[in-house]
């Protein structure tokens, strides 16, 4: 296959251009290490999984400093995030572009102890797995299914691994490694069987009591799960989209998994063909396009704008994209037929947000139009809608 160019990889150069410190976060596997091992490819690098290099950096920060010639890589920094103080006085000290380019794959306290100790000297950059103009751009296209089964893991399509294998390995060694370390959870059983219900809820209302009550464990266990699962780029939120327009507002935000493939797995589609089939298709193809539409505000160097609106009779819209005072509303129907039913959500709701502009309608059908002021938009284009 031929490489895939990051979309992300625009950004980097411009933030490489002015900040001391680059650092690119985002979940296991989605092609981090690769992204600055290829753009900054004269810069040392140094893998801090590994112990000989975790250690030394832990027990002697100076003597680690001291071996580094030259500006350099430090991959997966979450692993010993004291080196931040000492990146700061060094990039005080000789005040050049680009120093230090740092990786991480858990946000939790590192994104925190970046903010104190790189502030002002560090842009972050988020990447996620391939998009689908990503992988379009290099000749690979597949079906809705095939996108939503397979998910967009590098590994999938640089070294052929099956979708299955690799979201059972990604899988285990999160569950065996990371949940063990940040968690310490005694009974892995139940936050195994907690992944897998909370798969069976993308795209619903978060329901803490419900979910503690089905896991048989505490609503407090169940939000420090929900945090570190987000934290460590396994999910993310799409928080309720708040105006005037009425006060009884649903206030509890959705949940969506990072990799649609992952999701796939833990619901226990093993194969394409099942995709269709499973009850929850619609849910997951939502899952696929808020996702696409995530990545493109990413691979912009934009922060995540994204809501939905429901109120309590019901009346929702899919996705609400906020572009500064304006917003533009989004509906998503898998189906691959056109039918002008799935717009009423969008004319009723543009007939009050006097804010609303632009609405789109994203499907998984290839005819593209635009009928009575709203677009209907194939899914394999929806990254457009961010520009």
């Amino acid at each position: 296959m031929n490489d895939v160019k990051r979309l992300a990889e625009n950004e980097l150069k411009r933030c490489a251009e002015h900040f001391p410190v680059v650092t690119v976060l985002g979940p296991r596997q989605s092609g981090k290490t690769t992204l600055v091992k290829s753009y900054f490819k004269d810069y040392s690098y140094i893998n801090l999984e590994d112990p000989e290099f975790c250690n030394l950096a832990k027990s002697d920060v100076n003597a680690f400093f001291g071996m580094i010639k030259g500006p350099v890589i430090l991959d997966e920094v979450q692993r010993v995030p004291e080196l931040l103080n000492k990146i700061q006085v060094i990039t005080d000290e000789k005040k050049e572009k680009a120093q230090f380019v740092l990786t991480g794959s858990f946000q939790q306290g590192l994104k925190s102890a970046i903010s104190q100790s790189l502030a002002g000297r560090t842009a972050i950059i988020n990447l996620l797995p391939f998009s689908i103009q990503e992988l379009n751009s290099v000749g690979m296209d597949f079906s809705k299914d095939e996108f939503l089964y397979q998910g967009f893991m590098p590994r999938l399509y640089s070294e052929g691994q099956p979708a299955d294998l690799l979201y059972r390995s990604y899988f285990q060694t999160y569950v065996e490694r990371d949940v063990q370390t940040l968690l310490n959870v005694k009974n892995k059983g139940l936050f195994e069987k907690f992944l897998h219900l909370l798969a069976g809820r993308i795209g619903q209302v978060v329901n803490y009591e419900s979910l503690a009550n089905d896991t048989g464990v505490s609503r407090t266990t169940v939000e420090q799960w929900i945090s570190v699962l987000e934290s460590s780029f396994i999910i993310f939120k799409l928080e309720p989209y708040f105006e005037n327009y009425t006060k009884r507002l649903i206030k509890s935000p959705k949940i969506y998994f990072y990799e649609t493939g992952l999701a796939a797995y833990l619901l226990g589609i093993k194969n394409t063909e099942q995709v269709s089939r499973d009850p929850l298709v619609g849910n997951l193809f939502e899952n696929m396009v808020i996702l696409e539409i995530l990545k493109s505000q990413f691979n912009r160097g934009m922060e995540k704008s994204l809501y939905y609106f429901r109120d309590s009779k019901g009346f929702e819209i899919d996705l609400i994209i906020a572009d500064g005072r304006k917003i533009i509303p989004v509906e998503i129907k898998s189906a691959s037929t056109y039918n002008k039913e799935f717009s009423k959500n969008l004319k009723k709701f543009c007939s009050f947000a006097s804010n609303a502009f632009s609405p789109a309608l994203v499907y998984s059908g290839s005819l593209e139009l635009e009928s009575e002021g709203i677009k209907h938009i194939n899914f394999k284009n929806c990254g457009n809608l961010i520009m």
